[in-house]
């Protein structure tokens, strides 16, 4: 069953929530651990260290997205491309549960999931898209 009414608030929650995320994660790229130092991992693991600039960058200007609602569910697979990314470059050879040494995938499998959804879903309450607010 859907409930029709409040699927526009449901898809905004999930908007909210996964930004939120996104944003901790690039603070996360910025503040802890550097963009240099980022870079340098990224090379580490045989990837080019500029990627660790435009992965930063896509998880700051998606985050923000997602929260505002600036064409959201577009942002979600490129997001969720980047996540992917992580699953076969890091977190993959770890294992399934997110708490083994190294993190494992399952966090991020989820996440994927759930930008699927926002996708499948859209938008939700209180987007902006081409500067209008947009109510359900």
């Amino acid at each position: 069953m859907n409930y029709q009414s409040t699927t526009p608030y449901a898809a905004f929650l999930l908007r909210v929530s996964l930004g939120i995320l996104f944003l901790a994660h690039a603070g996360l790229k910025i503040f802890v651990f550097t963009l240099p130092g980022t870079a340098g991992f990224f090379q580490s693991i045989g990837l080019p260290g500029f990627l660790a600039y435009l992965i930063t960058l896509l998880e700051l200007l998606g985050g923000i997205a997602l929260i505002v609602g600036y064409y959201a569910s577009y942002f979600a697979i490129p997001l969720a491309a980047d996540l992917f990314g992580a699953i076969v470059t890091v977190h993959g050879e770890n294992g399934w549960v997110f708490s083994n040494k190294g993190g494992g995938w399952e966090y991020l499998a989820l996440w994927i999931v759930a930008l699927m959804v926002l996708f499948l879903l859209g938008d939700g309450a209180w987007s902006i898209k081409k500067g209008r607010l947009k109510n359900a």
